[in-house]
């Protein structure tokens, strides 16, 4: 009588190894991409889940990154009322074109982010829109933390330790797209809101509370960068970061006859410039 070998126990040997990795397939992780996108159990009432092609929520402190092709449109969402999304965009054939805030502010004769804005790229071109706002609370100016100002308000700024940089942050994500420390500029953030005094002071106001939201609109093929990081202007003697949603689906970009490309000189020249070059790709 031949005996049976028995199943192999624990992860001691490749067998065992084997037998427990593929028994997490199923297993639900809270903050990680949900694949294929299609399966988020939460996507938005008017957009078909089969158009959905990322999804995922973000812990406080974490990043995420994703390509995106042009005419993609991403929801941010603050869901417990203290995220703050730092956002760059780099332009996904030639990343050296990425987004220029001091452009964004300047060109638009306008600090305040909101819908109807665009983050403009360095080239003068439309990365993409700013298409819905239920948030108002943003900031283009301060940017995003560093490791040195975090380890001096907190005690660490390292991205794997409690109170993650910004900027540390980035440089992970980038990293994944072949990009270095060198390729990070200035970010815009989403959710926490800074206005300027009279005296030119700076003023946190923090969140609009959960469940805000901001959409945005790709209007060329992007890298989009995103790090879930606490406010540098945050007062609060506590790192407080919490989770962001990100869900985004298929669209289209901003057309001529869309309200938007005219709404201003500098923003139909922005969208002008932008279609010019695409078309010259053959993406327009």
């Amino acid at each position: 009588m031949t005996q049976q070998a028995e199943a192999p126990v624990g992860t001691g040997t490749t067998a065992g190894a084997r037998a427990h990795a593929r028994a997490q397939e199923g297993t639900v992780v809270a903050d990680a991409p949900a694949v294929p996108a299609t399966t988020w159990p939460r996507p938005p009432a008017h957009v078909d889940p089969g158009r959905l092609v990322w999804a995922e929520r973000v812990a406080g402190g974490g990043y995420a990154h994703r390509v995106l092709a042009r005419g993609t449109t991403v929801r941010l969402t603050d869901v417990a009322g203290d995220a703050c999304a730092h956002v760059l965009l780099f332009h996904a054939d030639a990343p050296w074109e990425r987004l220029n805030v001091a452009d964004t502010v300047k060109v638009q004769w306008q600090v305040y982010s909101g819908a109807g804005r665009l983050l403009l790229s360095d080239q003068a071109r439309v990365l993409a829109s700013v298409v819905e706002d239920t948030s108002g609370h943003h900031d283009t100016l301060y940017g995003t933390s560093t490791q040195a100002r975090n380890e001096q308000r907190y005690g660490d700024g390292s991205p794997e330790g409690p109170s993650p940089a910004g900027r540390e942050l980035f440089v992970l994500g980038a990293a994944k797209h072949g990009l270095g420390r060198r390729d990070v500029p200035p970010s815009v953030s989403f959710f926490q809101g800074v206005r300027v005094d009279d005296a030119g002071r700076p003023r946190f106001e923090g969140s609009a509370g959960p469940g805000a939201s901001v959409t945005l609109r790709t209007e060329m093929p992007v890298v989009l960068l995103i790090a879930n990081a606490a406010h540098p202007l945050d007062p609060r003697e506590t790192y407080t970061s919490t989770p962001l949603e990100i869900v985004a689906w298929r669209d289209r970009p901003t057309a001529p006859e869309d309200d938007l490309w005219t709404a201003t000189p500098e923003g139909r020249r922005a969208f002008e410039n932008t279609h010019d070059h695409l078309k010259g790709r053959g993406l327009a």
